[in-house]
């Protein structure tokens, strides 16, 4: 009973392993059948005919080994002229499976022209190519045929390139001349592709070129204009993408939108300020900051504005010469308008002796520019005390005018005199710096010596002397005054005399020059090829 037992459990134990054997053996051999009949698939598509032998010691051929010999073969690579197959060599080699290589890539080569003259000889699945070819495009063309076989392990490159002039020029000749009859076939259909372009592009001419359509969707010209062009520029494509289709093309038009794409890079790259300019131009024709006759600076760059092009901002200098500042600039720089706000202050100082009260002075100054008929009332006209000096006490006088009625340069001149004058009127005096000299006794002492001996010299002689040494005395500083008096007095009988002339009123009159703007309107109204982006129906930030 034992035995049988353990006969029995043997039994059993080795059905179980033979199944389990059985099992991994047509899990094995399964993908390896599949994989063998795509590649016969494939190879009879590409129309090459192949020979397969498993060759063996035994006469029968385990699965794992059918597997590893029907393995599909990966495209071979290309190295420095010569290809290299890598499919599996075969253990045993083949008379006959190297004949069979032989006579399948004569028969290839014989169909080709150019390959005619390529001899073929195969040894050990190795093919060695000799002969000539015209060019190395031949070559190349015969390796790679040669290659595309099964059981070729490798190629030897020995053929000779010729480049016979006749032979390529042959090839060339016929190329074209196969083409330029291809393109007369053509012609036709190339014509109707053309009509449909022109007819597509005409009407996106005639679109863009609707003005008053286009103004009517956007009140700025600027971006009018930019969609305009942009509708033109999408029938153009579209025109071209239906004559391409038509003709059967469609791989130029990839071609050509890549190498637009490319050259669009290299060119954005080489102008860059010139992009830069437009879409700051775009920026500046939405948001309008200026019109045209504002008095603005710009970066320190003062003038009136003439126009806003695409690419520069045209002003008008206070000199009358033409200023053009690039609209990057302009974008990005500080922007000071001064036709804004009409209404605009100008500051000057004026200093008042030190014993004199600083508060009347500032009195005296404003009712003295209050008089004034270019001086508003509101904001009324002030004065503060900015410094004490040394030996004056600084006031600086601040005053508000229209300047779209007064020249502000002007007001401030006639504000300062009329100013000064009235101070002066009113007993203030407007002192220069003093310098205070100081020497020690024995210097003085010195100077007062030399001094007497020089009085008694000229006594001694009877002959008047000029001296150039400094006389030190007491009185000099109570004289000055009357000195000064004196000159003031003759100064503004002068100026009364010269003041009471017949072209006298040019010079107090401070109403704005209007030359400067007449330079201005003639700009305005020339005629420019560019468009002016500045328009008063625009919204103004």
């Amino acid at each position: 009973m034992a035995a049988y037992l353990d006969h029995s459990i043997i039994r059993s134990c080795l059905k179980t392993w033979g199944q389990a054997w059985l099992l991994l053996i047509v899990i094995c051999w399964l993908p390896a059948h599949a994989a063998d009949e795509e590649v016969s698939s494939i190879t009879t598509a590409l129309g090459i005919e192949t020979t397969e032998q498993v060759v063996t010691d035994d006469s029968t051929t385990s699965a794992n080994e059918v597997a590893e010999s029907s393995e599909p073969l990966p495209a071979p690579p290309v190295i420095n002229g010569q290809s290299t197959n890598n499919a599996q060599i075969e253990t045993t080699p083949s008379l006959q499976t190297d004949s069979d290589i032989r006579q399948r890539i004569k028969g290839i080569f014989s169909e080709i022209e150019g390959l005619q003259a390529v001899d073929v000889s195969v040894a050990q699945g190795v093919v060695t190519l000799t002969g000539e070819t015209p060019n190395e495009k031949k070559a190349q063309q015969a390796i790679n045929l040669t290659n595309r076989l099964t059981d070729v392990v490798t190629v030897d490159d020995r053929i000779d390139r010729t480049l016979d002039v006749q032979d390529n020029v042959t090839t060339v000749y016929q190329t074209l001349k196969a083409q330029v009859k291809n393109l007369v076939k053509a012609l036709p259909l190339l014509l109707v592709g053309l009509v449909i372009f022109i007819l597509v592009t005409w009407l996106g001419s005639w679109l863009s070129n609707r003005k008053k359509m286009w103004q009517r969707l956007t009140p700025n010209p600027f971006v009018a204009e930019l969609l305009a062009q942009t509708v033109k520029v999408i029938f153009i494509v579209f025109g071209l993408i239906l004559a391409l289709s038509l003709i059967g093309a469609e791989t130029i038009l990839g071609t050509l939108l890549g190498g637009a794409g490319v050259i669009g890079i290299a060119v954005g790259f080489a102008v860059k300020d010139t992009i830069e300019n437009y879409i700051a131009s775009l920026m500046l024709s939405i948001r309008q900051p200026f019109r045209a006759r504002d008095h603005i600076v710009i970066n320190q760059q003062e003038g009136i504005v003439v126009r806003l092009t695409s690419r520069a901002t045209i002003l008008m200098t206070l000199d009358g010469n033409q200023l053009r500042i690039p609209n990057a600039e302009v974008f990005k720089g500080t922007i000071l308008n001064y036709t804004k706000n009409p209404e605009r202050r100008f500051t000057f100082e004026l200093g008042v002796d030190a014993n004199n009260d600083p508060l009347a002075a500032i009195k005296v100054g404003i009712d003295a520019i209050n008089d004034l008929t270019f001086v508003l009332d509101n904001p009324k006209a002030m004065a503060v005390i900015t410094n004490v000096g040394d030996s004056n006490i600084v006031l600086e006088f601040q005053i508000w005018v229209n300047q779209s009625e007064t020249d502000f340069a002007k007001a401030r001149s006639i504000a300062i005199r009329e100013t000064k004058h009235a101070l002066e009127n009113a007993g203030f005096s407007l002192p220069e710096p003093i310098y205070r000299l100081r020497f020690n006794k024995k210097l003085e002492k010195a100077l007062e010596h030399m001094q007497g001996s020089l009085d008694t010299s000229s006594a001694t002689a009877h002959k008047p002397r000029v001296s150039a040494t400094p006389i030190i005395t007491h009185d000099d500083h109570d004289e000055l005054p009357s000195i000064d008096d004196k000159d003031k007095q003759k100064a503004k009988a002068r100026a009364k005399h010269i003041l009471q002339g017949h072209d006298a009123k040019e010079v107090l009159d401070a109403r704005p020059n209007d030359k400067l703007m007449e330079k201005v309107e003639q700009e305005i109204a020339e005629s420019s090829d560019e468009t002016d982006l500045l328009d008063s129906a625009s919204p103004q930030e």
